[in-house]
């Protein structure tokens, strides 16, 4: 354990953003025309994905990937994605823009094929691995796939479909077992040795269908160019070249960086801010096939992992592990994540029980290909409720119900505008009307901008309590909750009242070994928070709360047991 190092700033945040952004640096803006729209963009990015595969090449033996006890170099990796793209072409007839599902696990072919199908032109559609047969049909169906790239479970799951939609299927680790009709084994049909068909691939080409979470109703695919999430891709690097002008003392890894890859692979967060990372920049990528805080804690140890990206509930689960302390994180330079809020209690855990990590987060959605404003580190230690400052290419605004800007300070819904954005949403122009508006991406979130430029979500705008005409904000109320020292897992929101129109509610689940009821939280809470802003319903719960597979906690659900 100790205290937050003290790290001293050499420059400020702007300066050293207009130094790494200069003509001739690496990552030097220009103005672009993307669909109409002008935005700031990364002059020297690559024209797309294929490009950033293809310098993997030059790495040869290195370990890339490793999934319990298989190490694949990158050599390995880019033989079997060239082989792919020639399998994709030649048997499946796949053409530039047609659409290639993955439904597997976080397995290593999972990356492979995500490298073969945007390399020659095709289009990879993210589906989630916990779909049921029928959330797999629909958006098989709707995204018009030729090819479904899958894992046994999925193979199984999607079979009553095949006849009807007409996709081929090439099934992964099918087993020993026998091969399901009409299915190709990758091991008996990949002519590893084939050369990866040459197809020019232009940055507006289209390069991903990832699916919403669809917390409510069908899922929407969100439809990301080459651009796009080649851009998200150097907006991280860029912010990384940002911190280390800044603060030239914040604590590097000692040996080669390691990622590991904590959450699903078909969520935005596992594609581009891990995996694509890791493939571009040379980085080792640690895959984990599901969560669980001991194995976690073991491979960081084993691979001396230094960058730990999830949701905060996983950096909750890695430091209240019994076997925390009896393992070596000290090769951990970066623990933090996104997805959701997270408490400032965790912010000063992370700062203060890793021997250099410092804690960080990120504010971006699938719709942003994960690229937004990002908080580390001493920024983060001090505004820890913050998610971090604008970006070189992402424009911020806050605005009202009208679409007009707000000041500082002055909450509002949060609008993104940049070349990282998506084109809109599959099929479904109505829905993509009403999310992008004249180049700008409505997120559909609650915050405010302070006067340094520190951007504070406050909530989701559907998720956010109107309580007898007083607007209240979950994170803050779960802010206060995770203060308490018994609380291990917390949602606010809001139910039904007859009189109040909406009344807080909390479901709640307590560390083992520790008791807390309902009035002993609320007592807690009365020094925190406005006696409007108390939760009136509190369940205490003995299971962890539901979440989806991108690790957001389902208070749909919550919400619904609880009025039942």
């Amino acid at each position: 354990m100790r205290e937050a190092a003290a790290v001293t700033e050499t420059m400020s945040y702007p300066d050293a953003v207009a130094a790494v952004t200069a003509p001739g640096e690496r990552f030097e803006t220009e103005i672009v025309d993307v669909n109409g729209v002008k935005v700031t963009a990364f002059k020297q990015a690559p024209p797309s994905l294929k490009e950033i595969f293809a310098t993997a090449r030059a790495r040869g033996d290195e370990i890339f990937i490793v999934y319990e006890d298989e190490r694949w170099s990158f050599a390995e990796v880019m033989a079997q994605v060239d082989a792919l793209g020639a399998l994709l072409v030649d048997r499946y007839g796949i053409k530039k823009g047609d659409r290639v599902a993955i439904g597997m696990r976080n397995y290593p072919e999972w990356v492979l094929a995500f490298a073969a199908i945007t390399s020659i032109g095709a289009v990879s559609v993210s589906l989630n691995a916990w779909w049921t047969t029928d959330e797999l049909e629909y958006a098989l169906e709707d995204s018009g796939t030729s090819v479904l790239i899958a894992d046994r479970e999925r193979v199984e799951r999607a079979a009553p479909s095949r006849g009807r939609l007409g996709h081929r299927i090439l099934g992964v680790r099918l087993g020993d077992g026998p091969t399901p009709d009409g299915v190709d084994r990758w091991e008996d049909v990949l002519p590893v040795g084939a050369p990866l068909p040459d197809i020019e691939v232009s940055p507006d080409d289209d390069a991903t269908i990832l699916y919403t979470s669809g917390t409510t109703g069908r899922p929407k695919g969100a439809v990301s160019t080459h651009r796009a999430v080649v851009q998200a891709l150097l907006g991280f690097a860029c912010r990384t070249a940002v911190e280390r002008l800044r603060r030239p003392d914040t604590p590097t890894p000692t040996g080669r960086s390691a990622f590991i890859l904590i959450v699903p692979l078909f969520h935005v967060t596992g594609c581009v801010p891990v995996m694509l990372s890791c493939f571009a920049s040379g980085l080792k990528l640690v895959v984990m096939y599901k969560w669980d805080a001991d194995r976690a804690l073991e491979l960081i140890e084993r691979e001396q992992v230094t960058n730990f990206v999830g949701v905060p509930t996983q950096s909750w689960d890695l430091l209240e592990s019994p076997r925390f302390a009896d393992h070596d994180t000290s090769s951990l330079v970066s623990v933090g994540g996104g997805g959701a809020p997270a408490p400032p209690e965790l912010v000063k855990r992370v700062s203060s029980s890793f021997q250099k990590a410092s804690p960080g987060i990120g504010y971006g959605m699938t719709e942003t290909n994960a690229y937004g404003p990002q908080n580390s580190g001493v920024d983060y230690v001090t505004h820890p409720t913050s998610t971090g400052r604008a970006t070189p290419i992402l424009e911020i605004e806050v605005r009202d119900p009208e679409g007009k800007a707000v000041g500082v300070d002055e909450r509002g819904e949060i609008w993104f505008k940049g070349p990282n954005l998506i084109t809109g949403y599959w099929n479904k122009p109505e829905a993509t009307a009403e999310t992008i508006v004249e180049g700008w991406l409505r997120t559909g979130d609650i915050g405010r901008i302070d006067a340094e430029g520190f951007v504070y979500v406050e909530d989701r705008a559907k998720d956010m309590v109107l309580r007898a005409g007083e607007n209240i904000y979950c994170a803050e109320v779960e802010a206060a909750i995770y203060e308490h020292p018994a609380v291990y897992e917390a949602a606010v929101f809001g139910v039904p009242h007859e009189r109040l129109g909406e009344e807080v509610a909390a479901a709640v689940l307590v560390k083992p070994g520790r008791s807390l009821t309902a009035d002993e939280l609320q007592a807690h809470l009365k020094s925190r928070l406005a006696p409007f802003k108390i939760p009136t319903l509190i369940s205490m719960v003995d299971e962890k709360l539901p979440r989806n597979a991108s690790g957001k906690i389902l208070k749909r659900e919550l919400r619904d047991i609880l009025t039942a």
